[in-house]
């Protein structure tokens, strides 16, 4: 199994839109949900039902809302950046907030990218082939195939 996407996005409504604007812009790689930052974690450190590594590899990128329960995005983009197996996983930050301060901590704090989620499905289909297109065709990150540890 290729690497997958990891959306991490508590908004149901919010999952089903993401999956389909990566479909439409012709995105084949499997895209893993956590619905919350705990789960995530679980996800990264192979725990409870992700503990089958060969059915949920390590993700190739990171989408992730900043609003979630359990876990803060940020926290949780804290977290992937002081694991060594993960400092080369791509996180984009994929948030409602256009906040100056959430902008400049979640970069900060490593975010690859920030964007702000559009409400209009055709803004969020061209963010999505634009986001296939630079980070899954054209970038080139380091692999980072280790198992994290829990």
């Amino acid at each position: 199994m290729s690497q997958p996407i990891l959306l991490v996005e508590d908004d149901e409504n919010d999952v089903t839109f993401m999956k389909m604007a990566f479909k439409k812009a012709g995105v084949d790689l499997p895209m893993h949900v956590a619905t919350h930052g705990q789960e995530a974690l679980d996800y990264f450190q192979g725990r409870g039902r992700f503990a089958k590594r060969e059915d949920f590899p390590l993700p190739c990128l990171v989408l992730l809302d900043l609003k979630l329960p359990f876990v803060m995005g940020l926290g949780l983009l804290r977290w992937i950046r002081e694991q060594p197996e993960l400092e080369s996983t791509v996180v984009i930050i994929l948030s409602a907030s256009s906040d100056d301060q959430d902008v400049q901590t979640a970069y900060e704090l490593g975010a690859n990218a920030y964007l702000v989620k559009p409400a209009d499905l055709e803004k969020l289909y061209l963010m999505a082939h634009a986001i296939k297109d630079f980070w899954l065709t054209y970038n080139r990150p380091v692999s980072n195939r280790a198992a994290v540890k829990p």
